[in-house]
């Protein structure tokens, strides 16, 4: 639920070579999730849409490992903070009904939350509140696969205290959205799942979308995975920790005719939706901007669990893009790029998957602990079998793949690696950022 490291902002600053322009076809698409399929590196669903007309949806992998289920167009997923867009849409649809302000403070709601009297609906939705965000903390694994009643996230968020100021920065901060939900049930004297079916599910026809995990129909629901030297499965996050901050589900078809049905002014009006695309220091109200070259995309991101999601519309084309994985070891931002370049005809080499095998004696060579001094950072390089882990200190283990005696990927951090055994260090590349360190 911690809002996804997919880093769009580098979709308008891309060195990548570009291939020769050509119209629109599913036939490259194929080609991006045949190479995904085979390399194992990737299992979930996409949709792209322009306007109300579905121009391409493709499901790969398994919904269940275990039972060998696989992925359907049908199959539900997490969305992780994609859930944030809905919420925002029903906070500005209660808005426009006169039930809510925006300028309203939160102590109308909450007297025991730190600043209450200071903090706005407004700075919760745009993350200037400065509320901190409770899944940060340390403990916060030990609790959110059980369920939490509203007291006791309140307690949490009260413990937590702000880290700053209302509207002196913006943080991101899923208490916000938390304290968003409970608003709207406490103006509606309804609950969020009861408010996302009748005034987002139900004029869109989204009959793929419901708030938290399905119950009714275990066929068409995913379970998620974590890679590290094998797809291992992941717990579920309780419904009740994320709420309207991470606790919806959804297909990408659904999630494009939601975006589709926003930005056609089908939920709320067009003055509405303005108002959740102010972006102030990165922060638009449930949205974010996408950028693609000259072209502006609004939409959100997702992680929970072992979901992964990107999901937006493109109003100069009126295009829909969403992709959501439950089980990911290649950048979502890699086959957003690759999807956006087909739709604007900026076309993307498929990617090389490629790797070689390393003798045991050079992955000897490298194994060992590489650390830099600014930015204070370890990285600790091991050997599994026939596999080369990387790990930061204070984070999961990660496979490295060897694209050359001297030269290891992780795709979906979009790290690569390259040793210089004779110096005894490492050059770290990711998203435009390098960072030397020597073991």
């Amino acid at each position: 639920m911690k809002r996804t490291t997919v880093l769009l902002f580098l979709l308008g600053t891309l060195s990548s070579p570009i291939l020769k322009a050509q119209e629109f076809t599913p036939v490259r698409m194929d080609s991006l999730m045949a190479v995904m399929d085979k390399n194992n590196v990737w299992m979930g669903s996409i949709a792209i849409s322009k306007g109300d007309q579905l121009l391409y949806q493709k499901a790969i992998g398994y919904a269940d490992l275990a039972q060998k289920k696989k992925a359907n167009i049908n199959t539900r997923y997490g969305i992780g903070s994609i859930s944030k867009t809905f919420t925002a849409t029903l906070v500005l649809k209660t808005v426009e009904l006169g039930k809510l302000k925006l300028d309203e403070p939160i102590s109308a709601f909450f007297k025991d939350i730190p600043d209450a009297g200071k903090i706005t609906v407004h700075q919760l939705l745009n993350h200037s509140s400065g509320l901190h965000n409770i899944t940060d903390d340390n403990d916060y694994l030990t609790w959110n696969t059980k369920p939490q009643t509203e007291k006791e996230l309140v307690e949490r968020i009260v413990k937590g205290g702000v880290d700053f100021a209302p509207s002196s920065k913006h943080a991101y901060s899923n208490s916000n959205y938390i304290l968003l939900t409970y608003i709207l049930d406490k103006v509606w004297k309804k609950d969020y799942a009861f408010l996302l079916k009748e005034y987002i599910c139900k004029p869109l026809n989204l009959q793929e979308t419901t708030f938290g995990r399905p119950q009714n129909n275990s066929w068409d629901v995913s379970e998620s995975y974590r890679f590290t030297h094998e797809w291992t499965l992941e717990p579920h996050t309780d419904n009740s920790v994320p709420l309207g901050a991470g606790a919806v589900w959804s297909t990408p078809a659904d999630l494009g005719k939601f975006f589709n049905g926003l930005f056609s002014h089908k939920i709320i009006n067009a003055a509405s939706l303005e108002e959740m695309k102010k972006i102030d220091q990165g922060y638009g109200l449930g949205l974010f901007q996408l950028p693609f070259y000259e072209h502006i995309g609004f939409g959100h991101t997702g992680g929970i669990d072992g979901y992964s999601s990107v999901a937006g519309h493109f109003e100069d084309g009126n295009y829909n893009v969403a992709i959501i994985s439950n089980a990911n070891n290649y950048n979502n931002n890699e086959i957003l790029k690759f999807s956006l370049g087909e739709l604007y005809k900026k076309p993307f080499p498929l990617p090389d998957l490629a790797e070689i095998q390393l003798t045991e004696e050079e992955i000897l060579s490298l194994v060992g602990e590489y650390k830099s001094e600014q930015p204070p950072i370890q990285i600790n390089i091991t050997k599994e079998g026939n596999k080369v882990l990387g790990q930061v200190v204070g984070q999961p283990a990660f496979q490295l793949k060897p694209k050359d005696r001297n030269t290891l990927v992780q795709p979906q951090f979009g790290v690569k690696i390259v040793f210089e055994r004779s110096e005894n260090k490492m050059t770290l590349y990711q998203n435009g950022h390098t960072l030397v360190l020597k073991k």
